[in-house]
């Protein structure tokens, strides 16, 4: 298997009792101080008033992580390639248009169809910053995240330049939470860089190897493993665990079928 260092220059976090990274990561350290209230999205400063009107949760909850990495990286959020991955899109927007589809006159607002798109996250966000760097919008079922984090470890190394990962999911209403039930809002953002010799300007390094047939890593807080479990997105928590201690970890992140994501932090 091939391995892929890259650095993580910042994150941006927003989930249930986790408001952001700075406040966040406190809690992921000593996780009996944690107290799970639903995730609350606030209004994105990037965003103008129209754009928030017009916007879904998941792109609200994007675009604040986003925010929050690029802030602790230092960097102009216009420079940055992005990769937005996301298992659920936009659920309230796709219930809305089964809805109209579903009705005698099968009308659809020209709005909700715009934000039907799997990239609308990435859309507001590059439309916001002023951005015409490249953008990748993906989806893997449980294993979005870690498809994410490949993929932009992959452009980072294979450009020599930053790349911003956006992670999120939202649940879905009635009766869609049935079939696929996600237990709230939860959003991440990596900024991730090539590795070079200034130790400051990074949280940590990561080598990645794809491939593993190791379990995934659980939480040991139960409360945070049953995040884990219940959120695509949050499948993410034990590397940010191990990023909120800044500690050398061995993680496995959930990948597709015989393509676990072996994580090596340092």
């Amino acid at each position: 298997m091939s391995t892929l260092s890259v650095a993580i220059r910042g994150v941006g976090l927003l989930g249930p009792g986790l408001a952001d990274w700075a406040g966040g990561a406190a809690l992921l350290r000593e996780p009996a101080r944690w107290r799970r209230t639903a995730t609350v999205v606030p209004a994105p400063a990037r965003l103008q008033a129209t754009e928030r009107r017009r916007a879904g949760v998941v792109v609200k909850a994007s675009i604040v992580v986003a925010e929050q990495a690029v802030a602790a990286a230092g960097l102009d959020a216009a420079s940055l390639p992005t990769v937005f991955t996301s298992s659920t899109g936009e659920p309230a927007n796709c219930h809305a248009l089964c809805e109209a589809l579903a009705s005698s006159d099968r009308l659809v607002s020209p709005t909700r169809f715009t934000n039907s798109v799997h990239n609308a996250p990435a859309g507001y966000w590059h439309i916001s910053a002023h951005s015409m760097q490249p953008s990748t919008s993906l989806c893997a079922y449980d294993a979005s995240f870690s498809a994410g984090l490949l993929e932009a470890a992959a452009q980072c190394l294979s450009s020599g330049r930053p790349v911003l990962l956006v992670a999120c999911d939202v649940p879905y209403p009635e009766p869609l939470h049935r079939v696929r039930p996600v237990a709230d809002v939860f959003g991440l953002a990596l900024l991730v860089a090539p590795i070079d010799g200034t130790a400051s300007s990074r949280l940590a390094t990561l080598a990645l190897r794809v491939g593993t047939d190791a379990p995934a890593t659980a939480c040991d807080d139960a409360g945070f493993e049953e995040l884990r479990r219940t959120i695509p997105a949050a499948r993410a928590l034990p590397l940010l665990q191990a990023l909120a201690a800044q500690c050398s970890r061995r993680i496995v992140l959930e990948g597709l079928p015989g393509m676990a994501l072996q994580l090596d932090l340092g």
